[in-house]
């Protein structure tokens, strides 16, 4: 009977351990995203239609079948046009697939990108305008309770959006400030489990020193992840870019924004080209080379859309078959983790 019982103490002891110990590593044990102690997370934007947000199940899958690999977290614009509105119904979605949920908040209410928005400008961030509708999204995300990541004006730097400095008198303080306005409020509601992310372009558009990553940076103190998008062509008759050619002073000026943080590719991709595979070869030849270990994250741009002359941008990987081989070889590679660490 004593060695029955003894049995029984073992085993439970061996079963408890061995969660505790997994929850160390893959499980949910923390709020936050960490990055991983070797390798890159590899996560996507499979496909949200064009307003970017348009989550299903069957989208997600779609891309998961095609790519041989769960993407680590999957990313979604939540655009403000109807309201600021906590996303629930495409957040569980997403969490019911296996992934976490990487929102993009878009402060515009509507597609215009040439001047400031007229309902959602940073000064009326920083003013408090829409602290309620705000306050009802962290709370919405406190409930929820599972991990997010969450990133607040998309490519800052770029002349693109209504939230840029060149669209809000040259500015970056207005950014920073409405950022840093957003994640104080949230804190405020003892909000936990957000990856607070920034996001900006490869390259500053106008390319002025007032225009430059780092001014817009909130600070260390505020962000979790720090990313950038990186393109090729992304329409018929652009010139063509090699990756190569312009990685070195992204990554220089990216890494210059924060000495501490980790360094995502949050957006890459390129339309259907005869040259498509090489540029996405070149990219993943680029990471597995070890010059650029702060890189701990990377999400391809996965989406086909209709541009104002007429022409399609097609960046899904299917576009081409060597395409989607050279990609899909590339994230089966050991470097590349499918499996988060929390904290």
């Amino acid at each position: 009977m004593k060695n029955l019982i003894f049995k029984y103490s073992l085993f439970f002891f061996v079963i408890f351990t061995a969660c505790s110990s997994g929850n160390s590593v893959n499980q949910k044990s923390g709020k936050k995203i960490a990055a991983p102690e070797s390798g890159i997370y590899v996560g996507a934007f499979p496909d949200m239609g064009s307003t970017e947000d348009s989550v299903t199940f069957a989208r997600l899958k779609a891309f998961e079948n095609l790519t041989g690999q769960k993407p680590v977290w999957v990313y979604f614009s939540n655009n403000w046009f109807g309201g600021i509105k906590f996303p629930l119904k495409e957040i569980q979605i997403i969490n019911d697939f296996g992934s976490v949920p990487f929102i993009r908040l878009m402060p515009r209410s509507d597609f215009s990108d040439t001047k400031t928005d007229p309902v959602y400008s940073l000064q009326k961030i920083i003013d408090g305008k829409f602290d309620k509708n705000l306050k009802t999204w962290a709370l919405g995300a406190k409930k929820y309770g599972e991990p997010l990541m969450v990133e607040f004006g998309t490519e800052v730097n770029g002349n693109w959006f209504p939230w840029s400095g060149a669209n809000n008198g040259n500015n970056p303080e207005k950014f920073k400030d409405a950022y840093i306005h957003i994640i104080e409020l949230f804190r405020n509601q003892k909000v936990n489990n957000i990856t607070w992310v920034f996001h900006v372009n490869y390259e500053s558009a106008p390319n002025e020193d007032w225009n430059s990553m780092s001014a817009y940076y909130p600070g260390d103190d505020y962000i979790d992840w720090i990313g950038m998008s990186i393109y090729g062509v992304q329409k018929t008759g652009d010139d063509w870019i090699n990756i190569s050619d312009i990685f070195d002073d992204a990554y220089k000026n990216l890494s210059a924004v924060s000495k501490n943080k980790p360094l995502g590719i949050f957006e890459f991709g390129i339309i259907e080209h005869e040259r498509k595979y090489e540029w996405i070869k070149s990219f993943f030849d680029l990471l597995k080379s070890g010059k650029y270990d702060r890189i701990k994250g990377i999400s391809y741009w996965h989406s086909r859309w209709d541009n104002e002359d007429g022409s399609v941008s097609n960046m899904r990987l299917d576009s081409s078959p060597d395409a989607l081989k050279v990609y899909k070889e590339a994230v089966s590679e050991k470097m590349f983790q499918t499996k988060l660490k929390f904290y």
